[in-house]
């Protein structure tokens, strides 16, 4: 269930919005004031006092709005990773701890032809699958097959 948080106003895009409008004005009354004046020498204090600041707010309003919307995706991020680490299944005693206890308890022992690793019957990595076969006493001796990492079968199990 998502809960309901407050909309607030985030002082960073409003402060990149009102750098890039005022920018663009400044902008404007440059090149206003630059095109009435035939000669560059009564054209500069323009480009000096308008234009130039004017292009210096556009590029930073630019930076803060961009700023804002990493901040704002980086905050999304977390938000959802928060809910994956808080819907992750309690353990079999209750604790809230994921891996206190094994996800397979069976006693059979299944291997997959060709796989590296012996099961127990009831661990999700075999549980369905149809050509998975009971591991010989001499696959779990010596024949190259390992003990699953997620159903943790006994070491030395045998199938008798």
């Amino acid at each position: 269930m998502r809960t309901a948080r407050l909309r607030t106003a985030h002082p960073v895009p409003w402060a990149g919005w009102a750098a890039l409008a005022v920018g663009a004005v400044l902008c404007v009354i440059g090149w206003y004031g630059v095109s009435g004046e035939r000669f560059a020498e009564r054209q500069l204090p323009y480009l000096a006092s308008c234009t130039v600041p004017g292009a210096a707010l556009i590029v930073a309003g630019a930076v803060l709005l961009a700023h804002a919307g990493n901040a704002r995706a980086a905050a999304r991020i977390e938000e959802l990773y928060g809910l994956l680490v808080a819907d992750e299944p309690a353990g079999a005693d209750g604790s809230g701890q994921a891996g206190a206890a094994p996800l397979a308890t069976s006693g059979e022992l299944l291997t997959l032809p060709g796989g590296t690793l012996w099961h127990r019957a009831d661990c999700p990595l075999v549980a369905g699958k149809p050509e998975a076969v009971p591991a010989d006493a001499r696959d779990l001796a010596g024949g190259g097959l390992g003990p699953c990492p997620v159903c943790e079968p006994p070491p030395a199990a045998r199938t008798d």
